[in-house]
């Protein structure tokens, strides 16, 4: 079980740049489940409950894919330390037309951490309550579960591809491929709410193709 790096002096809770790190990486993985399970491209029966801020969240027990999105928030802890990732994409593929159905975009926004460089001991660390942070994300997986009444059918089976957006000097590993963006050609969107440590800021959205009706 993952834990948040923080520290705490008298009222105040500090998260350090590794706490908002676990914390980003966290919500990563959450969100991940949470939209594989409610666009139904795993079964449902491969998902178990578990609770996390303050919800009932549905996580996979599929052994392939618990072992992926681990290996993916592996890299995205380190990238994120420093400061490489700027957009984590979850792409909703049809496998029969082959077309890109949806894109749920997670925009990361590295925070001023050196703001206080006049004082080097608060430098990397930020000062705001977890359980407005908690809050914040709260709101953005309820969102998530919510997109099952805007979001058309998926009327083919489907797979799903995730994108990390870095930046140019980023070292990869081999077994990472370069990939186009998988755009949509007509689609519609719809902006989530965000969230912030005050180290990382997370701005969410989805972008979904349009029904032939709805044209």
């Amino acid at each position: 079980k993952k834990m948040t790096s923080m520290q705490v002096h008298g009222n105040d809770q500090v998260i350090t740049l590794k706490g908002s790190t676990d914390i980003v990486t966290e919500f990563f993985n959450y969100s991940i489940n949470s939209i594989l399970y409610q666009r139904g491209i795993y079964p449902a029966e491969t998902f178990s409950k578990t609770q996390k801020y303050g919800l009932m969240m549905m996580v996979t027990e599929d052994p392939g894919l618990k072992t992926y999105l681990a290996s993916i928030t592996l890299q995205l802890e380190g990238w994120l330390m420093k400061g490489e990732v700027q957009r984590l994409v979850l792409v909703i593929v049809g496998l029969d037309s082959h077309e890109t159905l949806e894109r749920w975009v997670f925009n990361v926004f590295p925070e001023d951490i050196n703001r206080n460089k006049s004082n080097s001991s608060t430098v990397g660390r930020s000062k705001k309550c977890m359980k407005d942070v908690t809050n914040e994300i709260q709101a953005i997986i309820r969102q998530i579960t919510a997109s099952v009444t805007f979001l058309p059918l998926l009327n083919e089976p489907c797979s799903f591809d995730l994108l990390v957006y870095t930046k140019k000097q980023t070292s990869v590993p081999n077994q990472w491929e370069e990939s186009d963006p998988r755009y949509i050609s007509d689609c519609s969107e719809v902006r989530l709410r965000s969230f912030s440590t005050t180290l990382h800021k997370v701005e969410a959205m989805v972008a979904y193709k349009n029904r032939l009706e709805d044209i």
